[in-house]
């Protein structure tokens, strides 16, 4: 089930070891284990490694012990998922020294800003790969398995691993993830992602298409368009003669059947478009939901972050949203306690929230990363406690929202696509409407994969709760 407590990403996957690909009979001569933190493009990068590590002869496995090699793919969004990874590359380093032969690396967002401190003063791993060095893992390996410490943390403007078939480990087999992008233009000043996986580069869309498809053919049921920002998405096909933006890609993806559900993440509230917005509108299998991060109410605040757009603009963009799809879910993700933040500018946030009543947001205090603009040009004064105090505030109001919005549904039926058991009882099913609210209902005769019409009996405030009905 949902619930509503501040977070930046699924906290229920943070530090998820990925397990072998269901149905492969294989056999593997070397075993590795990789372990994902942050968003979902990291957990999307993980499957890209194991694909990679598959043609290598490398087989997952969820126990560390039997592991040749053991990866971690990492987070720089805040510190606490810092202080988790090196805890945990502490503890690899015990069964390294009773282990000879055991490999340990870092991946991802981390790799680049603290390299030094893992390879040569802590002494931690034996291999640091960044974003985009992916390919090179092979000869990386094999460089670290003659004593020698293995790094490639350069940034590329051209990857986007298009060609590399993610394998999809710890996969419901019904939805899925597709990057369609990497990397990102806009210079938040709070934010760590253009300085660690570098500049903006979008990903041939037939490579997108045929891959979708292939997913649907195998028997999943949505796909989710991954980016940094996707509505930055633009590739010009000379082959084609064609220019695809963002809003085309989704026409493309959509047409592959009505029976696959389309959505999409992150949109830059400055970037997104009516274009976007009316070719949602027309697909019944573009599902009416948005995630739109808004950060703050305050103009000031807005652009000491480098936001480019003001608190009367987003008010405009909501509104439009709801003009061209009445029924569209919103979802947001809000920092708190950002750098010269005042109560005033906190007010001002919440009145923004009270605007959008949005239907889920990612609420966080404001934790200040290295080599990020904020870090360079700004002090963080906001006392912890203020932060604590100012978030357990947006986290109230927007519980009294969600509820509100949950309490709406009751009565109303929906199409859901079923995504497994749920996880408080064996005997109930869940899965999510177009607003991407999850519902949870008896199994019956029904199984993951199919479309169901739920009727809402009831709800909470992350879940609504409902039976199947005669569609």
């Amino acid at each position: 089930m949902l619930d509503t407590v501040p977070k930046v990403h699924d906290e229920n996957r943070q530090g998820e070891a990925i397990a072998p690909q269901a149905g492969d009979t294989r056999t593997y001569a070397k075993k590795f284990y990789i372990e994902s933190y942050g968003c979902a493009m990291n957990f999307n990068d993980s499957e890209i490694v194991a694909s990679i590590l598959n043609k290598e002869g490398f087989g997952a496995t969820r126990d560390v012990e039997e592991a040749d090699l053991v990866l971690l793919n990492t987070c720089s969004i805040r510190e606490k998922a810092e202080q988790t990874v090196r805890k945990r590359l502490t503890e690899f380093k015990s069964i390294k020294k009773a282990k000879p032969g055991f490999l340990v690396g870092v991946l991802g967002c981390m790799a680049e800003r603290l390299k030094s401190k893992f390879l040569e003063e802590e002494k931690l791993v034996d291999m640091v790969v960044g974003p985009d060095s992916y390919r090179s893992l092979p000869g990386l390996i094999e460089e670290a398995s003659t004593g020698q410490k293995a790094i490639n943390v350069l940034l590329s403007r051209e990857e986007t691993y298009a060609d590399i078939s993610p394998v999809r480990l710890n996969s419901n087999g019904v939805t899925a993830f597709v990057s369609i992008m990497r990397g990102c233009n806009n210079m938040c000043s709070f934010c760590v992602v253009p300085f660690t996986r570098g500049r903006e580069r979008s990903r041939e869309p037939q490579s997108i298409i045929e891959e979708a498809t292939d997913l649907f053919q195998r028997g999943f049921r949505e796909v989710t368009l991954l980016g940094q920002n996707v509505d930055s998405y633009y590739f010009v096909d000379e082959q084609r003669d064609e220019t695809v933006t963002f809003a085309l890609l989704l026409e493309k993806v959509a047409a592959i059947s009505p029976l696959l559900r389309v959505r999409f993440s992150t949109s830059h509230p400055k970037d997104i478009t009516d274009e976007v917005i009316l070719t949602i509108a027309r697909h019944e299998n573009i599902c009416n939901y948005i995630h739109l991060p808004v950060q703050s109410g305050s103009n000031r605040i807005l652009q000491l972050m480098n936001r480019t757009y003001t608190r009367e603009w987003y008010k405009k963009k909501v509104d439009r949203i709801l003009e061209l799809i009445p029924d569209c879910g919103l979802s947001t993700d809000v920092i708190t306690g950002f750098c010269t933040e005042t109560e005033e500018d906190h007010q001002e946030t919440m009145d923004i929230m009270n605007y959008a009543r949005f239907d889920l947001a990612y609420m966080y205090a404001y934790s200040e990363r290295p080599g990020t603009l904020a870090a360079r040009r700004y002090r963080d004064d906001v006392e912890a406690d203020v932060k604590k105090r100012r978030l357990a505030e947006i986290v109230a109001l927007h519980r009294t929202h969600t509820l509100a919005s949950m309490q709406k549904d009751v009565g109303k039926t929906f199409k859901v696509l079923i995504e497994g058991t749920s996880k408080r009882s064996e005997n109930d099913l869940f899965g999510r409407n177009d607003q991407n609210k999850v519902i949870v209902f008896p199994k019956g005769e029904h199984k993951k994969g199919e479309y169901v019409m739920v009727k809402v009996e009831n709800c909470t405030a992350g879940t609504l709760l409902g039976k199947v009905v005669e569609g």
